[in-house]
């Protein structure tokens, strides 16, 4: 049973790039929405992006949600990988091709090293289809070591990103 902590703001990253991944990504965030305890309050609209990873592979769809939830870090995960699971998603490669990848890229300012979790999300910073998703919700989001999102866009080219709605 997930313990319950007072609410906070969450930031998830979605990614898709098999099976329809348009599809797949607003059908999960339709799934977090319904997420016990927890309430969806901002999406991002939906980008294109090349995959980084092994391989030729399609290109991905991802997006970023924003919810307020009184879930803790690690039942957070556990709901979400739920969703995960139920678009069968597949764990054969890192950075392989998937259904779906829900990454919780920040919980409440919060530094969390923990061997099922970091947060912030380890490569958050290196990301553009985090980034700019990101920045189109909170664009003057702080991460918690202090840096500002604005500081990391501008550091941070496009690479081929796009937005598709």
């Amino acid at each position: 049973m997930s313990r319950v902590t007072p609410a906070i703001t969450a930031f998830i990253g979605l990614g898709s790039n098999l099976e329809n991944p348009r599809a797949q990504v607003e059908q999960a965030l339709a799934e977090l929405a319904q997420l016990p305890d927890t309430r969806l309050t901002g999406q991002s609209p939906l980008y294109q992006s090349r995959a980084v990873g092994p391989g030729e592979q399609p290109d991905y769809i991802n997006a970023v949600a924003r919810i307020i939830t009184h879930l803790e870090p690690l039942a957070l995960l556990d709901q979400l990988q739920a969703v995960e699971q139920a678009h069968q998603r597949v764990r054969l490669e890192r950075w392989g091709p998937r259904t779906l990848d829900l990454d919780l890229l920040l919980y409440d300012g919060q530094v969390i090293d923990h061997p099922r979790l970091q947060v912030p999300h380890p490569y958050l910073a290196q990301r553009s289809f985090v980034l700019y998703p990101l920045a189109a919700i909170d664009p003057q989001l702080v991460l918690p070591c202090g840096t500002r999102l604005a500081a990391l866009l501008a550091q941070t080219p496009a690479d081929g990103l796009r937005v598709i709605n």
